[in-house]
């Protein structure tokens, strides 16, 4: 059974930077490379993203709806992102609204789109805000028919104040994190698979449009 996932990294930063993020999302990813998951990354930051509440582009420069393609085709979404202010990044917040934009699409079987698709978050950061993170990404895909499966948020903060970050601090070295990405891995894979194999059945979740 082929399981697809897609990793959306929220960093401000382009793919030919250095990112904690990214450098987090990687050990999630050495799992999944274990378990044969076919993984694309993309960084958001690379790409021309309009503002909107749609999956449709929003002029003739937003490269969303190439995207949105992607995770309509994934089997597993997880959003990377850094904490500013102990918020998530704005780049995760225009993701997250583009998303939404989507969700109000249905399945051949008329229930919303995300159905039998599994979420999970990857946040990094040298100060608090982590949890505050993940509850507020995890919800926002549950809300819009992700299936959160139990443990899939995996972080990295060092210590409050400026500091060195995940890379320069070797945060892959620290028990906790590498424990939950592994987890977080391993979980997502499992509930990826059950959903492909027996997906939420049509009964009581029809949309009606």
């Amino acid at each position: 059974m082929t399981i697809n996932a897609l990793v959306l990294n929220c960093t401000l930063k382009k793919s030919s930077e250095p990112s904690n993020t990214d450098a987090l999302i990687d050990e999630v990813i050495k799992f999944f490379d274990e378990t044969e998951v076919e993984t694309e990354v993309i960084t958001a930051a690379d790409f021309k993203i309009g503002y909107g509440i749609t999956s449709e582009a929003v002029d003739q420069e937003d490269e969303w709806p190439d995207i949105f393609k992607k995770v309509e085709e994934a089997d597993i979404l997880i959003l990377g992102s850094p904490i500013w202010l102990g918020e998530q990044s704005s780049i995760t917040t225009k993701v997250i609204e583009r998303l939404y934009g989507g969700s109000s699409l249905t399945n051949e079987k008329g229930q919303y789109i995300y159905y039998n698709k599994v979420g999970g978050v990857v946040v990094t950061g040298n100060e608090d805000g982590a949890k505050h993170v993940s509850r507020s990404v995890l919800y926002s895909l549950s809300h819009m028919g992700f299936t959160i499966p139990p443990n899939v948020d995996t972080y990295w903060v060092g210590e409050a104040g400026p500091g060195p970050s995940f890379i320069e601090a070797k945060g892959y070295e620290n028990d906790f994190t590498r424990q939950h990405a592994k987890i977080m891995a391993y979980n997502l894979i499992h509930f990826a698979r059950m959903l492909k194999a027996h997906p939420i059945p049509a009964a009581g979740n029809i949309v009606k449009v």
